[in-house]
């Protein structure tokens, strides 16, 4: 409704942040990116927009999806809109050398090609500020082992959604511990048949219930880590 338009360029910056939590919540893409630009054209330094910004917005997403307020369907909206914002950040941060919360390899297991659930975890993942790598679906050791070689992740996702291909996760957490790896690595597991007690019977780090859930592991996980 024209109405209700609302002149991003006149509010302050504190309102500006404000209204683009709102946006991003309700998957308004186009606002995303001029509110990202005006911040820029303010003098915010790329980094300040992503972190106030964006992953603020998304933080406040992921806890609503958490706490059943908000459905799949809403999060790929506000996650789209996070991107559009980050393709307009990425080449600015790339040249500043701006701070990462941390770098995941993750893909869905041998056998399973069901990926709403993972696609879910790196939307969640790269609005907290991770670099994600998205190995696709139906992976092999190899791949996994690969990718952690190439591209030395802080951490390695792996995500099934089938009881048939969950206990593939052991087969590459076991290869990495033959390899002598398996303590370089955080490895998360997810999907809906998992639990707890399955994460640790394969020998997994933790256990990711939801998106939500993974992030904040994630980032309590990586931090513990860098202190150490």
């Amino acid at each position: 409704m024209e109405e209700e338009d609302i002149d991003l360029s006149a509010l302050d910056d504190g309102e500006l942040v404000e209204q683009m939590h709102d946006d991003l919540y309700d998957g308004l893409a186009d606002e995303i990116c001029e509110g990202v630009n005006i911040l820029l054209e303010r003098g915010w330094e790329p980094y300040r927009v992503l972190t106030d910004a964006l992953v603020e917005g998304m933080r406040i997403v992921g806890i609503d999806f958490r706490d059943g307020i908000l459905f799949v369907p809403e999060v790929l909206l506000a996650a789209n809109s996070m991107k559009a914002g980050m393709a307009i950040l990425k080449p600015l941060l790339a040249e500043t050398d701006a701070p990462k919360a941390g770098k995941m390899v993750i893909g869905t297991v041998k056998g399973d090609i069901h990926d709403i659930g993972k696609n879910l975890v790196i939307m969640m993942m790269e609005g907290a500020g991770f670099e994600v790598i998205d190995l696709g679906i139906n992976n092999p050791v190899e791949k996994y082992l690969e990718a952690l070689e190439e591209h030395k992740p802080d951490i390695i996702g792996m995500s099934a959604l089938l009881t048939t291909t969950m206990p593939y996760m052991k087969v590459v957490i076991d290869t990495m511990k033959e390899k002598g790896i398996r303590d370089d690595f955080i490895v998360l597991v997810g999907g809906a048949p998992l639990n707890e007690e399955f994460a640790d019977s394969v020998g997994a780090d933790a256990y990711g219930r939801d998106a939500a859930m993974t992030v904040e592991i994630a980032q309590k996980m990586v931090a513990e880590r860098r202190a150490a």
